[in-house]
């Protein structure tokens, strides 16, 4: 299910043909993902005009969108408009927000609809987030984008101007490929909802008129759906029902309150804080600096939910440690975007080494403690995790919003230059 959801969060790498945003591109990135939250009311608009229709239908409509906008990306990727007296990516950054569209809306229709199925379903699905951002960026590290060479400087001259080796493929191409993966991501959820039982809240929904629970064949189809392999749980196999937490239940708790905190705290850091300062923090240390952090960053995501799978802390104060020391690392990055484009060990292999680790371990801290936070909550059952949705898409749209103005109105943030030493002597 999550391979469908987070290919859009992968368009952050400011390629040489973006060169209209330049270095600000992730900030503008962060700022359309953020008004992807327009979505919600959508969704909340569905829920009110067909209740018990259940999440199927918007979670076709947000498939539909992801694949038709990032097919629509291939063709159109590179169109540019003047905008305000200033060239702007406009196709690209219209298609990047209907995809902000269909990934906000997506955690407000895929997580209820998990509600219906055991906890392993959920840790599946935040790692297939993670894939989702993976993949490509690893297509993107095969593309080889950004290979350059400096001319060597010419003695008391200003150097020429840097020489840019041809991608392996074109961008092009690289978008085909993610439409492709969403269309494969699209038809394997079709196939799973085949074999998934129908929701105890909604036992007639996707069956035709006459076809409720004491039509005739009604009984057949049940005899079905309990041979699904997707039913073969130990809860279900003993013929009883998912246990439900009681202090997660209660969304009003101290507990549930704490843990839909960290939720929002670390969705506004990895979904809008720092992914605006990436390029200000990677590419003063080169853009190999930059793209390692990008895929060993995102690799970091879907590991941290293999590990949650295995060991999961069941500890709020567990938790909350694992929060403080993933701010620590993200302290560091912010500060190093700070002072871009001269941070610290600029230059040599110890601040590349340190960059990009902190990268690593920042985003894989986070991603284990919104995968453990979101396990926690499943006991709740749907109001829980549509309340987990909702904390994760409030948490991004402010830390988005925070940080557009000093990285694209105030310039708080400087950006380098290829082929040029600015912090020399």
């Amino acid at each position: 299910m999550g391979l469908s959801l987070g290919a859009s969060r992968t368009l952050r790498t400011p390629g040489r043909a973006l060169s209209c945003e330049g270095w600000s591109l992730p900030s503008y990135l962060s700022v359309l993902v953020a008004l992807g939250n327009l979505g919600l009311p959508l969704v909340t608009l569905w829920g009110r005009l067909a209740p018990g229709k259940g999440e199927r239908a918007p979670i076709r409509v947000v498939q539909a969108l992801s694949v038709v906008g990032t097919a629509l990306l291939a063709p159109l990727w590179q169109q540019v408009a003047p905008v305000a007296g200033q060239d702007h990516s406009v196709a690209f950054l219209t298609l990047a927000l209907v995809l902000a569209l269909a990934c906000c809306a997506s955690n407000v229709t895929f997580l209820p609809l998990l509600s219906h199925l055991p906890p392993p379903f959920l840790r599946s699905f935040f790692l297939g987030q993670g894939l989702s951002a993976l993949l490509p960026c690893v297509l993107a590290l095969a593309q080889g984008v950004g290979r350059l060479e400096c001319p060597p400087a010419p003695t008391n001259s200003t150097p020429g101007p840097p020489h840019y080796f041809p991608e392996r493929f074109s961008a092009s191409t690289f978008f085909w490929t993610l439409a492709a993966l969403l269309v494969t991501s699209a038809a394997a959820f079709q196939g799973l909802l085949l074999l998934l039982p129908l929701p105890p809240s909604a036992p007639t929904e996707g069956l035709g008129p006459g076809r409720g629970a004491g039509a005739p064949g009604a009984e057949e189809e049940a005899a079905e759906g309990e041979a699904s392999p997707l039913q073969e749980q130990p809860f279900q196999a003993a013929g009883t029902t998912p246990c439900r937490d009681p202090e997660a239940h209660r969304l009003l708790s101290a507990r549930s309150a704490c843990l839909l905190g960290l939720l929002a705290v670390t969705n506004a850091l990895t979904n809008g804080v720092l992914p605006a300062v990436q390029s200000f923090s990677c590419l003063p240390y080169g853009r190999l600096a930059y793209h390692l952090a990008a895929v060993l960053g995102s690799a970091a995501n879907p590991l941290a939910c293999f590990l949650a799978m295995g060991m999961l802390c069941r500890s709020l104060a567990g938790l909350g440690g694992l929060s403080l020391l993933g701010l620590l690392f993200g302290a560091y990055l912010m500060m190093l975007a700070v002072l871009s484009p001269c941070p610290p060990l600029v230059g040599t292999t110890a601040g590349t080494v340190l960059v990009v680790l902190s990268w690593v371990l920042c985003l894989g801290l986070f991603s284990y403690v919104k995968v453990a936070a979101g396990s926690l909550l499943h006991g709740g059952g749907r109001p829980a995790l549509l309340a987990v949705g909702v904390a994760i898409q409030v948490g991004s749209l402010l830390g988005a919003v925070a940080m557009f103005p000093p990285t694209s109105v105030y310039h708080v943030f400087h950006s380098g230059k290829d082929c040029v030493d600015l912090c020399g002597p």
